[in-house]
């Protein structure tokens, strides 16, 4: 089980407190814009990726839409993790993005 944050709450949240934030989009959507600060680790190198994850934190997941970093979600949270899952992605970001790798 996870949760869900839309992005207007997700950006409200960012402002008040630092948060743990994982892109999973493809390497070439990150370049064309991301938030500053995030993990990047595309959906498919997920699995792969899992021991350089921590229990005890809780991971915003996000990508373009909202539909991958859902799947994402889902897996992670079947592993065992904290995660929430970022509705609406990068193409509702309002935020300042950061540029290339």
């Amino acid at each position: 089980m996870f949760e869900t944050i839309s992005m207007p709450e997700f950006e409200q949240l960012i402002k008040k407190k630092s948060v743990s934030i994982i892109d999973v989009r493809e390497a070439h959507e990150y370049e064309q814009g991301h938030i500053a600060d995030v993990l990047f680790i595309p959906m498919q190198s997920i699995p792969e990726q899992l021991d350089t994850l921590d229990y005890d934190e809780n991971y915003y997941v996000i990508c373009h839409s909202g539909v991958r970093s859902n799947a994402v979600c889902q897996y992670l949270a079947q592993e065992g993790y904290h995660v929430t899952n970022v509705m609406g992605g990068m193409s509702a970001w309002k935020g300042e993005s950061v540029y290339g790798m």
